[in-house]
This record gives C-alpha cells, structure tokens and sequence, in this order.
C-alpha cells in the first residue's frame, strides 16, 4: 500500500513512524519531510502547501492513502482535491477545517451549538477593537483570526500589553492576512488539556489526554510558541469528566458540521482550560497537535493505519482504541531565538547515542540531511521522547537523552511534565 504523510514537521515524522509499524506492508512518501522521515520514507521536494503538486504527484505515483499533518494545506483544500480525483485522503475538508482556520467562525460555531467556551468580540477595525479593550482590562486574550502557526495567540497580563498586541496584529500585520480579524477573548484560568479524538463524520473516538507547553520559557513564561513539549496521558479530566467532554463539545461539533454540510472525518483537537468540574474549549485544532502527536502515537497500540481506515469507511464504531498503559514524554529542542529569530545550518551531534534504545525516540522537525550529517533547519527542531512505566520515569529518560544532544544555541524547557508529578505521586 502506497501512504503520502503531507509535512515537513515533528508531527510528521510521528505519523510516519507510526504508519511504518503498520503490520500492513506499506510503502511511505513524505512531503517534502525532513530529515528524520528520510529514515523511513522517501521525501519528496513538494511543499505541503503545494495543493497541485500534491495531486499531480499522488496521481502520478498511484498513491494509495494521503496522509495531512499541518492545517494550511487542510485550509487550502487539499483533501476536497485529492478526493476530487479519487484519492483517499485522510483530513477534514476545507469547510470543515474552518473549525480551526476561522477563530472566529470557530466561536461563532461554538456559541450557537452550545459548546461551552469565554466570551468573546470579533473586529476588522482597529479602533472598534481598541475601544473594546479599554472597556474590557486585562487579562484578557488576542488571536488573530487566521492561521498563524501557532503564535497567535497573545495572552496580555497587562492594558499595556493588550494594546500592543492589537496594534502589532491589526496594524503593524505581524501575521499578515491571518491578523484582517482579531478576536478578544475572556482571560480563563485553571490547567490546560488536549483533547483529541478520531472521527469518521458521524462518530467521535476520544485518544489519551495529553497535556502540551505553549510557552518558550520554564515556568509558563514567555512569548507563545507552536509547543515545547508534552506528556501523556495528562490526568486533568476524570472518566465521568471526558464523557461530558465527549457529549458536550466534541459531539456536538461533530454533529453541527456535518448539518452544515461539512462532515468531519479526521482527527478533532480541543484544547481546554479545567477548573475544578468545569472546562471551557479555547480553540479547536483540525489535526494532530504538534508535539501531542509524539507522545499519544508511541502509546497507541491499535494499528493507526487501520484506525484512519475506519474513518474514512465511516464504521470508526467498530476499532476499539487500545493504549500500552504507559507514560510518554515529549521534550522539544529549538534554534537559539525561537520564536523569534534564529540561525539555521547547525550540525546535530549526539543522536546516535539514542540509535537502538527501546524507550527513546528522537522525532525531527526542523531538520536536514547534508552528506550523512543531520543539520538545523527550522526554529522547532528535535522532539526528544521517552516513554516508561510512569511520568517520573518518562521524564527521566526523556531529559538524559535530551543532555546527548548538542549544537550551538540549543534550547529547551525544563520542567516537561512537571505539572503532572502532583498526580502521579503522593
């Protein structure tokens, strides 16, 4: 069977891992891939947002199953083509993308079914939005409205800081179209938790919790970044509590989507903030999270490949997910700067150190491979992963394979999964 992973990223490099454990036999491209699917995939030079390039190539090559990481080319309508010319394509279409590509289509889709979430303001004028935040103080929360990837989204502290993050979307169009609406949002407060589930349009199948690092700095300080890392499972919502998650947000989505003439076949991310038996839905992802796939893909027992089949045959009611019980530890390494500017074309040293362990796993995101050296070459660039029998453990490993790896101006959070240790030890 012929499988495309479309991606450069960590995520990326995780969906291929996976899929080349399939019992299936399986033949693996990457587009374009990095240097770590290198190992295990021929890569492709076609950009993931390179919609015709992708087709003409899936078409081209006989490709039997397109695989989307990133949400730009769900955005772009990648899957709708694929599926126009008979290739399975594995992802929610671009109507349904919306759920993410829109924050504000996605609050608007959110109030109107129910789904509980803070309050919130849209604005396309700048002084409109300003007059908002003078009469709303801080904390509150800025998004722009369009992809971003990943950064925008400004939690302001202070007014001062609100305001700046308005001017720097609305007027100085630090994320360019993304920033031609903004969002204001209510400022909540609690623990964080990623909530994703496969779907088959019809029926939602919710994954381990998995609790993501959104900022640069120890402590959840700093500027927002795409994710410093991550574990699971994340124990931050009992049974009875994902159920009402299941009933309350990611059904309804699921079955609102598809009364719009948008079913939702794919992976469904929420991200939600829990306050006691109380949880509010941030944002809505249409993929696999980055770096949340590289702790709940190792941890999956189900083939993957079998479980995106059911998907896209609409019988996902019939894969009983299965999980290895472990603990898995996600710990991102990035460019000196980022995410702000950073340097590229580093040599990586050190990873053959982790070549053969059974509990270390090195995913690669901002990588290239130059004349059997690994180089920098992105801000995000190594997803070191460690999985073990508990979180102290996971942790453990995942940190002393983290300390074999060097280049100039690495860098690294340390205190991944520091917010679980309460709940995992007395």
């Amino acid at each position: 069977m012929k499988l495309l992973v479309v991606g450069s990223g960590g995520r990326e490099h995780a969906l291929v891992w996976a899929l080349h454990r399939s019992p299936e036999e399986t033949e693996i491209y990457a587009a374009p891939g990095n240097g770590g699917t290198a190992e295990l995939a021929t890569n492709v030079p076609i950009r993931a947002e390179d919609v015709d390039g992708i087709v003409t190539f899936a078409r081209k090559e006989g490709i039997d199953l397109v695989v989307v990481g990133p949400e730009a080319p769900l955005a772009l309508g990648l899957v709708d083509e694929l599926q126009s010319v008979g290739v399975p394509a594995f992802g929610p279409s671009a109507a349904a993308a919306r759920i993410e590509s829109s924050k504000v289509f996605s609050k608007r889709f959110m109030r109107d079914h129910g789904i509980p979430t803070g309050a919130f303001a849209a604005f396309t004028d700048y002084a409109s939005a300003r007059a908002y935040l003078e009469a709303h103080p801080a904390p509150i929360v800025i998004k722009a409205d369009g992809l971003a990837a990943g950064k925008g989204v400004l939690v302001c502290q202070r007014d001062e800081e609100a305001q700046d993050a308005l001017r720097a979307i609305m007027l100085e169009r630090r994320f360019g179209a993304a920033g031609d609406r903004v969002l204001v949002e209510e400022f909540l407060t609690g623990q964080e938790v990623s909530v994703l589930a496969f779907c088959d349009g019809e029926h939602v199948e919710p994954m381990i919790l998995s609790q993501d690092h959104k900022a640069a700095y120890d402590g959840d300080r700093g500027p927002n970044t795409g994710g410093m890392g991550c574990y699971a499972p994340a124990r931050v919502l009992s049974q009875p509590m994902l159920q009402r998650v299941v009933d309350q947000v990611l059904q309804p989505t699921v079955d609102g989507l598809r009364a719009m003439g948008a079913p939702y076949v794919g992976v469904l991310y929420a991200g939600l903030m829990v306050e006691g038996d109380r949880f509010s839905v941030l944002e809505f992802n249409c993929r696999f999270g980055d770096p949340e796939a590289q702790v709940i893909l190792p941890l999956l027992e189900t083939d993957l490949l079998a479980v995106i089949e059911a998907c896209l045959n609409g019988d996902l009611e019939q894969i009983a997910l299965r999980w290895t019980g472990q603990t898995a530890v996600c710990v991102v390494l990035t460019s000196g700067g980022y995410p702000g500017d950073y340097e590229r074309g580093f040599e990586i040293e050190g990873l053959d150190a982790l070549a053969g362990r059974p509990d270390v796993f090195a995913f690669h995101a901002g990588t290239l491979r130059d004349d059997g050296r690994v180089i920098t070459d992105g801000g995000r660039v190594l997803g070191v992963t460690a999985w073990a029998d508990d979180l102290p453990r996971a942790m453990g490993q995942a940190y002393d394979a983290v300390g074999s790896i060097r280049w100039p101006g690495m860098t690294y959070r340390r205190d991944i999964g520091a917010k679980g240790l309460p709940k995992e030890t007395p």
